[in-house]
């Protein structure tokens, strides 16, 4: 007498129209975050991405499920815009330029203030999506100093924090109010990076371990 085998069931996938759902309070909330802060309400949430309060619910049971899935989300999409820099061939400084114009574009600057406060900065997603995006960056810009066209006395935490500060819209500012000025800001910060440096920077180029440190 044979055991019958147990029948293998097909995982179940979401459905188109759940997926596009979760992307679309995914960016909005990332909006939201970026304009009011990490304590907006859910509600303002769920109405900005034209969804029912349940539908937050359903896909994030809580306030930091929703921030961690912002926060590993932006740095997804900034990682790939690194790898998509470093896959560059030509122009060393002008792949770090896009690296640098595409971020501000993901609203980073929602990251530091949630990070900070909001969920446990250890968390395995959040810790691995990270690092890869710092060895990248790194890369990136070791790339563009060997060229001689990056300033040597720079890190990784200077143009991080720069992109943090310079694409943050003032309290209650839509962000698309500001997109312009965001770019005409970095552009002239970029400037500032080309080598060679005209002028000494005081104190020493900053890591991302110094930010997490301050």
């Amino acid at each position: 007498m044979q055991t019958a085998l147990p029948v293998q069931r097909k995982a179940t996938r979401p459905r188109a129209d759940a997926l596009r759902n979760r992307e679309r309070i995914v960016t909005a909330a990332r909006e939201m975050f970026v304009e009011h802060g990490p304590d907006v309400p859910l509600d303002e949430i769920a109405r900005r991405a034209g969804v029912g309060n349940a539908t937050v619910y359903r896909n994030f049971p809580d306030r930091d499920a929703l921030v961690r899935e912002v926060v590993c989300s932006v740095m997804d999409r900034t990682t790939a815009a690194a790898e998509a820099a470093l896959a560059e061939t030509g122009d060393a400084f002008e792949a770090l330029e896009r690296f640098v114009h595409a971020t501000a574009d993901e609203r980073i600057s929602a990251l530091c203030p949630m990070v900070q406060s909001t969920f446990d900065q250890h968390h395995p997603d959040l810790e691995a999506s990270r690092l890869r995006c710092e060895q990248l960056v790194v890369a990136l810009m070791d790339r563009a100093k060997a060229a001689g066209q990056l300033r040597t006395d720079v890190g990784v935490g200077d143009v991080m924090i720069a992109i943090a500060q310079l694409s943050r819209p003032p309290a209650g500012t839509p962000c698309f109010r500001v997109d312009d000025f965001v770019h005409r800001h970095l552009q002239l910060f970029l400037d500032g990076l080309r080598a060679p440096a005209r002028s000494a920077l005081p104190g020493t180029a900053l890591t991302m371990e110094d930010l997490r440190k301050a």
